[in-house]
């Protein structure tokens, strides 16, 4: 069973048909949104500032999402793909986003809808993104925002619905 721990009086929200991998972990001011899926040794840290999860968000193996005291929230909309060891710190992200493996999208940064965040990227604190593919140290955009970018990132969110009815 995932660790699921109350800290200053908070206690982790978890929405409807969310997956909760064993080795998980949430702690404190956490709220998930429907059909969510957190994978095996992801960590919701809400001890600092609060993270909260749309509806269908897959925070995949191994990823950190926390924020930094009395500066920032994690805030994710929905259709939202955070890969395998990303580190989702502080941030906004919108609807129909892949955060990509290994990525960091750091402090009171905006990442719009429909937007992509390559696997390795790093987006410096205090950036407010534009639609498009992002990649590199620091990110640059590569790539202009378009309705197939998006299409792309909601439906590997779908595909997490589908990977997680395989757990429950």
């Amino acid at each position: 069973m995932a660790l699921i721990k109350e800290l200053k009086g908070d206690r982790p929200i978890i929405g409807k048909r969310t997956f909760l991998a064993e080795t998980a972990t949430l702690i404190g001011t956490v709220e998930t949104g429907e059909d969510c899926s957190i994978w095996y040794g992801a960590v919701l840290r809400g001890d600092v500032g609060a993270i909260r999860l749309g509806d269908r968000v897959n925070v995949q193996d191994n990823a950190v999402l926390h924020a930094t005291n009395n500066v920032s929230q994690c805030i994710v909309g929905n259709d939202v793909s955070i890969g395998h060891g990303a580190n989702v710190h502080g941030c906004i992200i919108g609807n129909d986003v892949i955060i990509g493996m290994g990525a960091i999208v750091m402090d009171n940064t905006v990442v719009p809808d429909g937007t992509i965040i390559a696997a390795g990227a790093v987006v410096p604190a205090n950036q407010i993104l534009e639609p498009g593919i992002w990649a590199g140290i620091p990110a640059r955009k590569i790539k202009e925002g378009s309705e197939a970018i998006r299409e792309k990132a909601h439906a590997n969110a779908e595909h997490y619905l589908t990977y997680k009815s395989w757990y429950e």
